[in-house]
C-alpha cells in the first residue's frame, strides 16, 4: 500500500509540503509496527522528508521521539545523530530536557575520543 515509511507517515499525519492521501488513523498500528522494524536510513529519510527544518512537519511528537530513539539504538556511536535527537527533544520539552542534555554530553564524549 505504501512504498516507504515517509509515505506511510504522510498518509496518517499529513504533510505541509505535499498533498497527503487519506489514510485512516485505524492503520496507525501498522505504521508503528513498520517504524519499529525499519532500518535507520529509512527512519532518517522519513524525518528529513516530513520535518526538514526540525520545527516543522505534522508528525506527532511521540512519533519523532520514537523515531530518534530507534535510530540511536541502531547507531549508538554517531554524535551528529545524538545532537539531532537532542535538538528535537529540546524543541518539544521541557519534559525531556534532561535526556537532551545527556545526549549532548554523550556526543561530546564520543567526539573527544
Amino acid at each position: 500500500m505504501h512504498s516507504n515509511l515517509a509515505e506511510h507517515a504522510r498518509c496518517l499525519y499529513g504533510d505541509e509540503y505535499q498533498p497527503a492521501p487519506a489514510c485512516s488513523l485505524e492503520h496507525q498500528h501498522c505504521f508503528v509496527e513498520e517504524l519499529t522494524f525499519a532500518d535507520a536510513d529509512s527512519i532518517l529519510a522519513m524525518l528529513r522528508e516530513l520535518c526538514p527544518h526540525v520545527v516543522d512537519g505534522h508528525l506527532p511528537v511521540w512519533v519523532r521521539n520514537l523515531a530518534y530513539r530507534l535510530v540511536l539504538l541502531q547507531r549508538p556511536d554517531e554524535p551528529a545523530l545524538m545532537r539531532q535527537a537532542a535538538e528535537n527533544l529540546w524543541l518539544h520539552g521541557p519534559d525531556w530536557d534532561h535526556i537532551a542534555a545527556d545526549l549532548t554530553k554523550q556526543a561530546n564524549a564520543l567526539e573527544a575520543g
